[in-house]
């Protein structure tokens, strides 16, 4: 099956630990690249298990690390986020034709790893003594890759360079609460997911720079056009400027940031 269509179909493989599984076990033949394809989108995607139940943000429930529970509920959470991660990367490979075959390759690695981060989470909630449908969860991180399906640019701009970036400000301080309540499993697999979420944010940062760059656009000004068109998240504070840097944000980024 030629590559882009596999990502589309590995979008459409509804439980996810088949997903993950064929995902991680995905070996894309170059050869098989169809670069400039212009795939029919099938009806309902990305396919989900019937649970969690999705509701709006303000309605999932409480999460915190001082009770049992609620941490489940937190892990659920970051297991949910990873599944939409998952389905991110494969939409972006399915969803935009005529790239190079770096941008196809850089985001099938990209799910490779979110399906690593999904798989070791689940098992973590498991081993809580919950299974990933538990907890009500919300759907923001697709909402907003439906709002950017027909624009690259917008797409890169605020899904890696907004909302996954902002996991890098807020994933040390999850981290650091799970180790101080004996969760270290918990805290070690935060860990892993930090380090190469850098790699992941760093794929958007590249590829957007490369887009601007096509287009004689600023980098900064395109940003906060798309920013506002789209109603990306705002940005606060505390900014985690290690990990950003380390993703390929520069030092007028880093200084904007919050503004």
């Amino acid at each position: 099956m030629p590559l882009r269509a596999q990502a589309l179909a590995l979008l459409q493989i509804q439980l996810p630990a088949e997903k993950c599984r064929q995902t991680l076990a995905w070996q894309p033949a170059t050869d098989l690249f169809d670069t400039s394809a212009h795939l029919a989108e099938p009806h309902g995607l990305p396919c989900r298990p019937e649970r969690p139940v999705l509701v709006a943000p303000s309605q999932v429930q409480r999460r915190t690390v001082h009770t049992p529970e609620g941490r489940a509920i937190l892990i659920h959470a970051l297991t949910h986020i990873e599944l939409n991660a998952i389905d991110l990367a494969l939409d972006i490979v399915w969803r935009f034709p005529d790239l190079p075959q770096q941008f196809y390759l850089d985001w099938i690695a990209v799910a490779k790893d979110e399906a690593k981060h999904f798989t070791l989470l689940n098992d973590h909630l498991a081993s809580l003594g919950f299974e990933y449908g538990d907890f009500t969860a919300h759907n923001g991180m697709w909402d907003m890759a439906e709002k950017t399906k027909a624009n690259l640019l917008a797409r890169l701009a605020v899904v890696p360079r907004t909302m996954e970036a902002r996991g890098l400000d807020v994933t040390p301080q999850i981290r650091d609460k799970l180790r101080s309540v004996g969760d270290p499993r918990g805290a070690d697999i935060l860990e892993i997911i930090l380090q190469e979420e850098i790699g992941h944010v760093a794929a958007g940062n590249r590829w957007y720079r490369w887009l601007c760059q096509q287009s004689g656009l600023d980098t900064m000004q395109t940003y906060q056009r798309l920013a506002v068109q789209y109603s990306a998240p705002r940005l606060r504070g505390p900014f985690n400027l290690e990990a950003r840097r380390a993703a390929g944000f520069d030092e007028a980024e880093l200084a904007a940031l919050g503004k």
